[in-house]
This record gives C-alpha cells, sequence and structure tokens, in this order.
C-alpha cells in the first residue's frame, strides 16, 4: 500500500509557520529529504538552507513524495491544500500517505480520508499539542486518527517530532481527541492568568510563587512554559491567539452536536474573542491575561 519503504521515501511538509517550521527540521535533521511548500515561499528559507527542496504548489509536492505532512492554520487551508485544483489530491498516486497535523474539524479528517482511499492512498488526521517549545524540541503529543498499520508505518516519523504519539481510534479521533486537549488547556489557562493577577495584586514575587505552585498540585504545562513569558510581558506567540480561537470554535461546535454544555469553555473562548477585538490574535496564548487585568482594572501587566 505504500509508496516505497520508510528509509526510501521523500517526504512532503507544507505549512511552515511558528510550528511547521520546526517539525519539518526535525525530519531534516533525521536525514530525510524533504519536500516543502508554503503560501509564503520565504518562509520557508530556514528549511532550503538546511536542504529542503522548494515546490511550487501542493500538487507539486504530491507528485515528487510518497509521504506528504500538513500542518497549515485554518480547517478552510486545509480544505484547499488537499481539495482545491492544485492541491495534493490533484497530484497524488496510488500508495500515498498523507498526515494532516493541523488542528481541523474532525468531519474533515473524513473526508480527507475517504479521498484518499478513493485514490488508493492512505491518511492519518495527527494533531499535535506542545507549542513552539515542543515542535523545537521535538517533545510534542501526536494524536493520532486512522488505520493502524498506517500508524505504524508512519511511527518512525513521528518519534522525529514527539515525544508521544498514540493511535486513539479510527479517522477523526486524532483530531477530537485534540478537542479535549484544547478544552483543558482553556481551562488550565484561565486559572494560571488569574492565579498570576491574585499574586501580583496580592505582592508576591511573581517567580518565586510559580517555581512553588508549580511543584504541587497545581504544576502544569502553563504553569512552566507560559507563566514566565506573563511575568517578562513577553506575549509572542507559542501558538497564536487567532488559531485557538479556531480550535475552540470547532470544540464548541462538536459539543453543540453531541447536546453537550461546555460553560467554561464558552466563557474562554469569548475572553479570547475580546482579545482579539482588540488586536492580540496574532499574540501567544498567554496573552489572555491581559484581558482579564482590564476586567480587573488592575493594569498589573500593561502591553
Amino acid at each position: 500500500m505504500f509508496a516505497g519503504t520508510q528509509e526510501q521515501s521523500v517526504i512532503g511538509w507544507i505549512g511552515t509557520g511558528v510550528m511547521g517550521r520546526w517539525m519539518c527540521h526535525q525530519l531534516l535533521s533525521g536525514g530525510h529529504a524533504v519536500v516543502v511548500y508554503n503560501r509564503t515561499a520565504e518562509k520557508t528559507r530556514p528549511l532550503l538552507d538546511e536542504g529542503a527542496i522548494l515546490a511550487r504548489s501542493p500538487k507539486e509536492v504530491a507528485q515528487k513524495c510518497d509521504v506528504v505532512f500538513t500542518m497549515v492554520g485554518f480547517p478552510v487551508d486545509v480544505e484547499t491544500c488537499y481539495f482545491g485544483e492544485d492541491g495534493l489530491f490533484s497530484g497524488a498516486r496510488p500508495g500515498m500517505v498523507f498526515v494532516d497535523m493541523t488542528t481541523t474539524k474532525p468531519s474533515l479528517a473524513i473526508s480527507i480520508n475517504e479521498k484518499a482511499c478513493e485514490l488508493g492512498c492512505d491518511s492519518l488526521d495527527a494533531p499535535v499539542s506542545g507549542g513552539d517549545v515542543g515542535a523545537r524540541e521535538a517533545t510534542l503529543s501526536i494524536m493520532v486518527g486512522g488505520a493502524r498499520k498506517t500508524f505504524e508505518a508512519m511511527r518512525p516519523y513521528f518519534s522525529l517530532m514527539g515525544r508521544s504519539y498514540v493511535l486513539q481510534g479510527g479517522p477523526g479521533a486524532g483530531q477530537q481527541t485534540k478537542m479535549a486537549n484544547q478544552i483543558a488547556i482553556a481551562g488550565t489557562m484561565i486559572g494560571v492568568c488569574e492565579a498570576m493577577l491574585y499574586a501580583r495584586k496580592a505582592g508576591l514575587d511573581l517567580e518565586t510563587m510559580v517555581k512553588t505552585i508549580s511543584k504541587g498540585a497545581a504544576g502544569c504545562w502553563t504553569l512552566d512554559n507560559l507563566a514566565p513569558r506573563i511575568i517578562a510581558n513577553d506575549y509572542q506567540p507559542g501558538f497564536f491567539i487567532d488559531h485557538f480561537v479556531k480550535d475552540l470554535g470547532i470544540a464548541l461546535e462538536e459539543a453543540r452536536r453531541m447536546q453537550l454544555a461546555l460553560p467554561g469553555l464558552a466563557l474562554v473562548n469569548q475572553l479570547y474573542i475580546a482579545l482579539q477585538g482588540t488586536g492580540n490574535g496574532r499574540n501567544g496564548t498567554q496573552a489572555l491575561v491581559l484581558v482579564l487585568d482590564r476586567l480587573s482594572e488592575s493594569d498589573c501587566f500593561p502591553e
């Protein structure tokens, strides 16, 4: 079913943004030949300097590669990347494997899998968690949906990008798991930001407070990785607010479909939408502290 062994395959990579660039870098560092495409070609420059080959369209990537990974922005980008006139499926050959690592709609993952099967190909939905730090350090958690045989064939690639890669179920299951992940992060994020505001208002030393509570039951990735950025008033993106709002919207849409009420998620989503409205959509998710700060009118964490 696969066009060559893992050692012989030419890898395609589409999407070289904040995370995609580093994930592709891990494959290059692992000694693989990689063909890259990004809508803004200049963003591929660091990877070209490492030996990647530039393609002019997703179709060209498919024509040159056996395995293709995608890591783009929004569901519409994924749909265009796969189903567009110059999309991946227009250049697909039987035996290819497509792995979408974008966080997108579970229904879209299923549609991609159905079309891939029609073409004699295989696909996996494999969204990730771990932010820019996890992408740079190859410590991502990869949540995979699809056939087990395809997952096993892709395992060597996943091992270069992540510390954890687990098959969650059939097509769409990776995306559903990522929704659960984002729901948990939304709750954790507001908790960490409110703790930071409380501690500063109480006159505590924030670095000491964070180091202390991170060793107990409050310990979490957000506290370890994003609280220090808040202390430094660093709102550069490890993960864009615009993309997080997209994810939370998908989770709320799926929850409505399942007739499930998630009031905490709805609240955090509205706060992030408020941040978008003040021009913070391209900041990192830790900027949630800014809207909470404004609500309390404390000016603890000025922009």
